[in-house]
């Protein structure tokens, strides 16, 4: 079974090496491409303050992270939640460079690249010049977005992870699973013995001129007439009586 973790994070700015910091985590877990139900979410105490653009569009406040945990707190449960699995995140260098830079602080082995999967660069390759932020995906998707009224870790990750589903092939994949029960009800319908002489026929609906009518033009566009045979409809001229 192939395991992923769907994250996003919220942060104090745009770049760590000038001292801004990871504030909030999400994580979503998906199995096999089907969401399991199980999450990771925590409000980081960054020991900095927030500005106000930062807040602006996540709607974090200092008040509301000042009894949160430091991000060291929460490094082992976050790390035991992703485990050994891949990690999708949009624009996903963002998001790695602010975990990347407080596992750093913690002296914590980093995620290697090879793990992380970046949405906007699939979206890109599948929608070529195209809009391809998270909320134009989801309006492409039709992924509601009503629920959300600031950028959140956790709600974000649950947008990420249907708009990915949709990425690879969501709709798609439904299809191959009811074409599987399909052939499934083909294969159980060839065991009966195929279709079978209804118990009670349908009247014919079609009248004699119509027939004649049909065979004429075949008669007279048609050079092998062995298939219309194999329906039951002799394609000969009708018998002359004297």
């Amino acid at each position: 079974m192939t395991r992923e973790i769907v994250l996003d994070t919220e942060t104090t700015g745009f770049d760590p090496r000038t001292g801004d910091r990871l504030i909030e985590v999400g994580c979503i877990e998906i199995m096999d491409l089907l969401p399991t139900g199980r999450t990771f979410h925590r409000f980081v105490n960054p020991e900095r303050p927030i500005p106000p653009d930062a807040t602006r569009v996540h709607g974090i406040t200092d008040d509301k992270v000042k009894d949160a945990p430091k991000f060291a707190e929460i490094l082992i449960d976050l790390a035991d939640f992703i485990g050994d699995a891949p990690v999708i995140a949009h624009n996903a260098q963002f998001d790695r460079n602010f975990i990347d830079h407080e596992y750093g602080r913690c002296g914590y082995p980093l995620l290697p690249e090879a793990r992380w999967i970046d949405t906007l660069q699939l979206a890109q390759t599948v929608w070529p010049g195209m809009p391809n932020s998270l909320d134009a995906l989801c309006k492409r998707y039709k992924v509601s977005l009503a629920d959300r009224s600031f950028h959140g870790a956790l709600i974000d990750a649950r947008l990420l992870a249907e708009v990915y589903l949709e990425l690879k092939g969501g709709k798609e994949r439904r299809l191959d699973l009811s074409s599987g029960r399909q052939t499934q009800a083909a294969a159980a319908h060839a065991a009966s013995g195929g279709y079978q002489p209804r118990p009670r026929p349908l009247t014919p609906r079609i009248h004699p001129e119509e027939v004649e009518a049909h065979r004429a033009f075949l008669l007279a566009t048609l050079k092998d007439r062995t298939l219309w045979a194999g329906y039951g409809l002799e394609v000969e001229p009708a018998a002359e009586t004297a």
